[in-house]
């Protein structure tokens, strides 16, 4: 399976340093070359040594997306740190270029919520904390 992971941050690159050793073919799209960094962190050899590829640019240009390879993506992970920006993207990503699996992060769980009714796959780290924390006090 081909992915293509939106934002080289702690959650992007621990999800493609996954990938990639699940034999997965993985590609990374960031607008901060540094950010290439964290998917060497830890591992031997370089990402691209390890078969991964990573692309600079910045995701809501369309070029920057067929560089890091959309329109071969199985799946498709926005990652980045604006819900905004993951929300827009995951639509392209579906809509224009018909990737058959995308997920999308969104911080905002009300902004999840309303967007997984519309049909996209929203994880929503925010929303997952509310829940343990109101287990762990008793509150659910």
């Amino acid at each position: 399976m081909f992915v293509l992971i939106v934002g080289a941050g702690r959650v992007g690159s621990a999800v493609a340093k996954t990938a990639l050793a699940a034999g997965h073919q993985v590609s990374v799209l960031d607008e901060d070359p540094l950010s290439h960094e964290r998917l060497d962190v830890g591992e031997e050899g370089t990402w691209e040594d390890r078969g991964g590829r990573f692309t600079v640019g910045t995701a809501l240009e369309i070029d920057a997306l067929l560089e890091a390879g959309v329109e071969d993506a199985d799946a498709f992970i926005a990652a980045t740190d604006g819900d905004n920006t993951n929300l827009v993207i995951a639509q392209i990503a579906a809509r224009r270029f018909q990737v058959e699996r995308v997920i999308v992060r969104v911080m905002d769980p009300l902004r999840a919520a309303w967007y997984a009714e519309q049909g996209l796959e929203t994880i929503s780290p925010t929303a997952h904390a509310i829940d343990m924390f109101e287990k762990a006090l008793g509150l659910d």
